[in-house]
């Protein structure tokens, strides 16, 4: 086997996603004019100037940010996130997200309610959660993230 058979060293989660994160949270503060430079992205990110302007430009590539360029095409700053993006960097919540923070949730008010009465319901109550299991957790939030709740007949 050659190393062009091997995959190629992962990028998302050690060099793109951080700075998509550093990117959101500059975005999304008024501080910057929602528009930071290249040059406040670097040090908000962690990573060096070279790995920075590379994330940059796959994250633009694959819609997730909006970025004005200079003559050359070297990102110089960015102006906006898409809503993928925010979902991604956890400024939105994602169903998956929000259906495991219900069910910790329910988990700690089981083990925290102040009789056996109350600990039982929401016991029960997280042990049903549990039950409908992850992927149709997921869907019931996605409703309630987006705003529908089916109405009885």
């Amino acid at each position: 086997m050659t190393s062009l058979d091997l995959p190629l060293p992962d990028a998302w989660f050690t060099r793109d996603l951080p700075v998509l994160r550093a990117i959101a949270r500059l975005v999304d503060e008024p501080r910057y004019g929602g528009a930071p430079y290249l040059g406040q992205v670097v040090p908000a990110s962690g990573l060096p100037k070279p790995q920075v302007a590379a994330a940059a430009r796959a994250l633009v590539s694959a819609g997730y940010v909006e970025a004005l360029t200079n003559y050359a095409g070297d990102i110089v700053r960015f102006t906006g996130i898409s809503p993928e993006a925010r979902r991604l960097a956890g400024l939105w919540p994602t169903p998956q997200g929000e259906w495991e923070r219900l069910l910790e949730q329910l988990t700690a008010r089981a083990e925290n309610a102040p009789t056996d009465g109350e600990r039982g319901r929401w016991r029960a109550l997280a042990d049903a959660a549990a039950a409908v299991g992850p992927d149709d957790g997921a869907l019931l939030m996605s409703a309630l993230i987006g705003g529908y709740v089916p109405r009885a007949r």
